[in-house]
């Protein structure tokens, strides 16, 4: 995707979604610390890329990582099923896109990526992450692209702040 980069006049710059390998882990964990307060070990990062890396993806832009999807793959408990049925779902665990890089499309395109490789690769028919009940921007984002809050989870984070469960079906 081409897209204008944010606070440059009329630089056009080319998004590229793909795979991510594990040669991007420093870059994807680079991202983490910088711009989430929930922070892995290096292992869980490898450990969802090596079970799950088709719906683990990062975005580039000239040849420098700017964001990051890990996702995992769970059975369990349908949310949107009249009766109690056990169903494959796809769980993002961290969506991250550096600060200087936001707004330009760049979390849409890596939600889009991994819910297409859950469906189509990994076989869900639903989608859920939690997402802060503070972080209106991403709110917003998972809203435009269908999600809908199923419930709030009370002190979720480790500071003590709830999170929404918000879920789709795929």
């Amino acid at each position: 995707m081409v897209t204008m980069l944010p606070g440059v006049i009329k630089k056009e710059v080319n998004i590229i979604v793909r795979n991510a390998t594990l040669s991007d882990l420093p870059n994807i964990i680079m991202i983490n610390r910088e711009t989430l307060p929930e922070n892995y070990p290096e292992w869980f990062f490898r450990e969802h890329l090596e079970k799950w890396g088709k719906a683990f993806y990062v975005a580039e832009i000239e040849g420098r990582i700017v964001g990051y999807i890990m996702s995992r793959i769970e059975e369990g408990a349908a949310f949107f099923k009249e009766i109690f049925t056990l169903i494959r779902k796809g769980h993002i665990v961290s969506v991250a896109v550096l600060k200087e890089y936001r707004r330009m499309g760049i979390g849409t395109m890596l939600m889009i990526k991994a819910m297409e490789s859950m469906k189509n690769i990994y076989n869900c028919s639903e989608v859920y992450l939690e997402v802060r009940v503070s972080n209106t921007p991403a709110i917003n984002l998972y809203q435009k692209l269908g999600f809908k809050i199923v419930r709030r989870i009370p002190r979720y984070y480790v500071d003590g702040e709830d999170a929404y469960l918000m879920a789709r079906e795929l």
